[in-house]
């Protein structure tokens, strides 16, 4: 698989059904595109979701993906988690004020599109390290060695190692 290009974009929306707010991401992309939309407070930094994007791209050219659909691996990689209910637990959308990280791969820009539907609002990458340590699950003795972006990224990585 190739990845022709990743954008990041940061949102703040309101959320009143995540199903209608999924069917309106698809109704704006082509088939072949792909829009995953993420909760931000759950994000460390933009880093930490394009080494998760390049994880999952890498998984499904070796053939060591964990879900069927890239987008899922996204979120999979991206949450450095097996399981998709813990992944979308981590990630997922919410009804409710949210910040969202939009990840596009192999797309066209759609920066005006989104921002018709949702705030453009880069704020969303600024970390809650409280937050992000209890989301997952850090420790203090595991935070005086590496940065929180460090460890994030390298439980990402280690999905990979433990395969």
């Amino acid at each position: 698989m190739y990845m022709d290009n990743i954008q990041i974009l940061g949102f703040k929306a309101t959320i009143n059904s995540v199903g209608e707010t999924l069917n309106l991401i698809d109704s704006i992309k082509d088939d072949d595109e792909i829009i995953q939309l993420l909760n931000a407070d759950s994000i460390v930094s933009k880093n930490h979701i394009i080494h998760g994007v390049n994880q999952a791209i890498l998984a499904f050219d070796r053939g060591e993906n964990l879900a069927k659909d890239l987008s899922v691996e996204i979120v999979l990689r991206c949450s450095a988690q097996r399981q998709i209910s813990k992944a979308f637990k981590i990630l997922g959308l919410k009804e409710g004020e949210i910040g969202l990280c939009a990840v596009l791969v192999n797309c066209r820009d759609y920066a005006s599109e989104l921002s018709e539907i949702f705030t453009p609002d880069e704020s969303v990458f600024t970390p809650d390290y409280e937050n992000l340590m209890k989301v997952y699950n850090i420790g203090d003795d595991e935070i005086e060695g590496m940065s929180l972006e460090d460890i994030i990224v390298d439980r990402i990585t280690k999905l990979t190692v433990d395969y």
